[in-house]
């Protein structure tokens, strides 16, 4: 990248350490105007701080955006339609939320003629990925900075010299605490990495915790929670109606509040290494396990199968950072209009660190209490017409014991 060719840059920007320190570095290493964006999308602490740290270190055009409405709406929403899910267990909090901070970066680029965007992820990790590969796709000649695999800060310790070289002001009253986990936030989920959690044999300390009470600490009383669903999405818990960011602030607190949503994860980055995290993704928990109980009801059994086999490579779309690609649009066309009768109320069960679907209901539903009774079902269902199903798909398998 030619320096000299860089004179505006559109930053994700945090506020934090890292961020904070890449203003200055970008300022001073391609003498270039640095413009902030920061994004709220439900991570649980004030974004407003960032304008006035902004503001200190010399940026004169400052983006903050509330973007938890779109976030649930576009992005969540449509990608639990789904039933995504990372190598069996990952529900994708962190994944989901970068090509919404992409979309943005390259918008605000765009609006303010900046020649590059930046970030702050590290060239170990996959949000470096995420982030690009999104802006790419949604503008083929943005030229995008990655700090972390140009400079050489290699640790906190050297970042923290590095800000108080440059006068950098950092809250210090927050750094004198140790906060060794490296945490990603928002209305999905929170997640922890780093220092005793590198170890895979290391049981996660009980304070790590945020969003979640331990399930031995959860109330001893059970929660019944009723959800409805219509065209496959959440629209009220309770019988309330309510925007999906709503719904999902909603159920990270019932859910938290009864320990349900605790993960602990050894994934495959795709950037080739294993990495261990932990994970809080209360609503994201009970979301799927809701959907998939109405998906139970009123999906035609070929159709939820197929979805099914399709789902894996959705959620690998999703985590390497394929939000926009022609592959995971196409796919999501197909899901989507799977969802047309998904509509209905669900009853779960909050209890100790458990959700457990407990009733569901439809007008759309597909099951038949005439034909699957167990009492007389007064003709609706023929049982001589098993046996000959049951002989034409033995045929083949009686074929080969006759060899």
């Amino acid at each position: 990248m030619n320096k000299a060719n860089i004179n505006k840059v559109v930053l994700a920007y945090s506020g934090g350490l890292d961020t904070s320190i890449i203003v200055k570095w970008l300022q001073d290493t391609y003498q270039c105007e640095v413009v902030t964006f920061t994004a709220d999308i439900g991570q649980g602490e004030e974004v407003e701080p960032a304008r006035a740290k902004a503001k200190a270190a010399g940026v004169k055009e400052i983006y903050i955006k509330d973007l938890r409405e779109e976030f649930a709406r576009d992005f969540v929403f449509p990608m639990f339609r789904a039933n995504a899910i990372y190598e069996g267990e990952y529900l994708l909090g962190t994944s989901i939320a970068r090509p919404l901070i992409s979309k943005h970066l390259v918008e605000i680029a765009q609006q303010v003629g900046a020649d590059a965007i930046s970030h702050g992820a590290t060239g170990k990790g996959n949000d470096q990925v995420r982030f690009e590969l999104n802006a790419y796709a949604l503008d083929a000649d943005i030229q995008v900075i990655a700090p972390w695999r140009e400079w050489d800060l290699s640790s906190r310790e050297s970042l923290m010299d590095y800000a108080h070289k440059h006068g950098i002001e950092i809250d210090y009253k927050k750094q004198s605490k140790k906060s060794p986990y490296s945490m990603d936030a928002n209305l999905l989920h929170i997640s922890y990495e780093g220092d005793i959690l590198e170890d895979p044999w290391a049981e996660p300390e009980e304070d790590m915790w945020r969003w979640t009470v331990s399930p031995e600490n959860a109330p001893d009383k059970a929660e019944y929670v009723e959800i409805t669903f219509k065209k496959g999405d959440i629209t009220a818990i309770n019988g309330k109606l309510m925007s999906p960011a709503s719904v999902m602030e909603d159920l990270n607190k019932r859910a938290g509040a009864h320990g349900i949503g605790r993960d602990d994860i050894v994934e495959n980055r795709f950037v080739g290494m294993k990495s261990r995290g932990c994970y809080e993704t209360p609503a994201g928990t009970v979301m799927l396990k809701a959907h998939r109980a109405m998906e139970s009801l009123t999906l035609d059994r070929a159709a939820a199968h197929l979805k099914d086999e399709l789902m894996p490579k959705y959620a690998e779309m999703v985590y390497n950072g394929f939000w926009f690609a022609p592959e995971r649009e196409m796919l999501q066309v197909a899901i989507d209009n799977t969802q047309e009768m998904v509509n209905g109320i669900v009853r779960l069960k909050f209890y100790k660190g458990n959700v457990t679907v407990v009733g569901r209901q439809s007008k759309d539903s597909l099951f038949s209490e005439k034909i699957a009774t167990f009492e007389d079902d007064k003709g609706a269902y023929n049982q001589k017409d098993a046996a000959g199903f049951i002989k034409l798909n033995a045929l083949r398998l009686r074929l080969k014991a006759l060899k």
